[in-house]
């Protein structure tokens, strides 16, 4: 896991090797500091020569600048580094997200993948910032101040070094802890963010159904569990903090303690016992630093390991080695004996065999569930057929890129999602290189200028989060204007007209005939008054496919499409 946090620093090596020179001059300053002050005690003040202690403390604030400056370095771009890593991996992990199946999101909980995109990696900046350098230089001031520390006296230096055994135990111990805690503290967060997620997403069907205080119950209840883990971190940080508090304190006691004697013995000087204690502090300082690190670094280590837990997660449905650009297509779709069952072994769809000739209208109907989505969802490969094979103009769509697919199919579903932001942004979604012009066109097309001329600023309007400001029948056309801007050969439309009223959805399938013609179209409806002038009608049961053909076909057979039909018009 270290080699593969290491490899994010590659596009930086100059940047981190700035700062991590920086860290270590000044470093290296720090040390030197107790080593002037004590010639300057021992060697310049004896000789009651004023001008050469002003040179003397000149120099030493000429160092101190110096560090100063070094200082503004490791701070300002170390955490310059930490950020460019943190969005490197934010970006890859967006990226890899992209790549998910629609079964992967069917069962993420969304809450939880922004906590991964979000939250999981602000620690993990500042370890990238921090955790070279911070290791490199408690390591190399604390043998460097003990060098020094001997160098004026072994058995002192031996004395105040005893605790650092003690304290490194401490750092190994309660690093392994809080680093667990930390890792039920990501999941607690995202289990937090997404209960938070779907209150507010759905806080009209909540007031709808007056149930605020079951909601405000159940918030309380994610909230309290959230606490209790943030303290049975802080707790564990207190014990760390402490203990090492106290070991601390004794290095600086037993210098004073020990210093004293050898003073008075006469062992040392009044210059060499000061600089002693100077570097003792300096000696102490990097284990301080240590609280710190066992602070910080376990979130980040947790964080880490959550990030490339996910990024390891490989996606079921991606390309496949050797795959090919998909060619301008005809639009032939055959499904030759296609079956598809969920990863938990749910079965949808059982050797289902169907062919669909370029240029036809297709309806499924049947009860809900029978898997008439997933039947056209296999198309642009959202999920992967897990039996048989499914072709477009002769061709394995598993033998195709997933881009060249996915550009050719234009999909209108029940759920209509828009971005935050303008109705011509959301229309231009469907082609974002489209001129002004074919966006009009586009818009005119899916009768979609009465809705703009109401609005206060036409087709600039903003519509809010998922279109929150706009009716269901106007956010439908939008998609609707979105699908004709992409204009693709191959149409899927899943319920596409059911939030308009009877007017505005006679007027929405006149446009859809004109654009279906000389395309495949497939047509998902439960309206069946829809789809009486479609090419074929295929009706789907638990058990399949189990009629097809026309309208007057189907209702001459007297079977299951009749019933259905008879169903919604006595």
């Amino acid at each position: 896991m270290l080699k593969r946090f290491f490899s994010y620093y590659k596009p930086y090596k100059k940047l981190f090797m700035l700062d991590f020179t920086c860290a270590i001059i000044a470093a290296g300053l720090e040390l030197a500091f107790p080593i002037v002050v004590n010639r300057v005690i021992d060697e310049i003040l004896p000789q009651e020569n004023w001008r050469l202690i002003v040179v003397a403390c000149l120099s030493l604030l000429f160092l101190y600048v110096v560090n100063t400056l070094l200082q503004y370095v490791v701070v300002y771009f170390g955490h310059m580094l930490g950020v460019n890593i943190e969005t490197d991996m934010r970006r890859e992990l967006f990226g890899h997200l992209e790549s998910q199946s629609f079964e992967y999101f069917d069962e993420s909980k969304t809450g939880k993948l922004i906590s991964r995109l979000t939250t999981d990696l602000f620690e993990i900046s500042e370890v990238a910032h921090h955790g070279p350098e911070d290791v490199f230089i408690t390591i190399m001031t604390i043998i460097g101040s003990f060098i020094l520390m001997m160098r004026i006296h072994v058995q002192l230096a031996l004395a105040t070094f005893i605790m650092v055994p003690f304290i490194t135990l401490a750092l190994v111990f309660f690093n392994k802890k809080m680093t667990k805690i930390n890792t039920e503290i990501y999941h607690r967060l995202g289990e937090f963010n997404a209960g938070i997620e779907a209150s507010v997403s759905g806080i009209r069907v909540v007031q709808a159904f007056a149930n605020e205080a079951f909601e405000e119950k159940r918030f309380e209840g994610l909230n309290q569990g959230y606490r209790k883990i943030k303290l049975a971190f802080y707790k564990m940080m207190a014990v760390s903090s402490s203990y090492n508090y106290l070991l601390i304190r004794f290095i600086s006691l037993f210098a004073l303690i020990f210093g004293s004697y050898y003073v008075l013995r006469g062992d040392i000087t009044t210059g060499q016992f000061v600089g002693f204690i100077l570097l003792s502090n300096v000696f102490v300082r990097p284990i301080e630093k240590v609280n710190t690190m066992i602070e910080s670094y376990p979130k980040g280590i947790a964080g880490f390991k959550r990030l490339t837990e996910e990024l390891d997660r490989k996606p079921s449905i991606k390309d496949h080695a050797g795959a090919v650009a998909l060619r301008p297509v005809r639009g032939d779709i055959a499904y030759q004996g296609v079956s598809f069952a969920y990863a938990d072994g749910t079965e949808v769809l059982n050797n289902v065999s169907l062919t669909i000739k370029a240029g036809e209208t297709v309806a499924f109907v049947g009860p809900s569930g029978a898997g008439k989505t997933t039947l056209t969802n296999l198309v642009p490969r959202f999920y992967e057929i897990t039996g048989g094979q499914l072709t477009i103009d002769g061709q394995d769509i598993r033998d195709v890129t997933l881009h060249s697919l996915r550009s050719q199919i234009g999909m209108v579903q029940q759920d209509v999602f828009l971005f935050p932001g303008t109705i011509k942004e959301n229309v231009a979604y469907g082609r974002l290189d489209a001129t002004d012009e074919e966006i009009e066109e586009a818009v005119r097309l899916a009768h979609l200028e009465k809705v703009i001329d109401q609005m206060p600023e036409g087709i600039e309007t903003m519509i809010g989060e998922r279109g929150v400001k706009l009716s269901g029948g106007q956010k439908q056309r939008v998609a609707i204007a979105r699908m004709f801007l992409k204009n693709p050969p191959i149409l899927i439309l899943d319920e596409a007209t059911s939030a308009l009223d009877t007017e505005t959805e006679q007027v929405i399938q006149e446009s859809l005939f004109s654009l279906s013609e000389g395309r495949t179209t497939l047509i998902i409806a439960h309206r069946l008054a829809t789809i009486k002038y479609a090419t074929r009608i295929v009706v789907i049961s638990e058990e399949g496919i189990e009629e097809e053909g026309t309208h007057d076909e189907l209702m001459a057979l007297d079977g299951a499409y009749k019933s259905l039909y008879d169903a919604q018009f006595s």
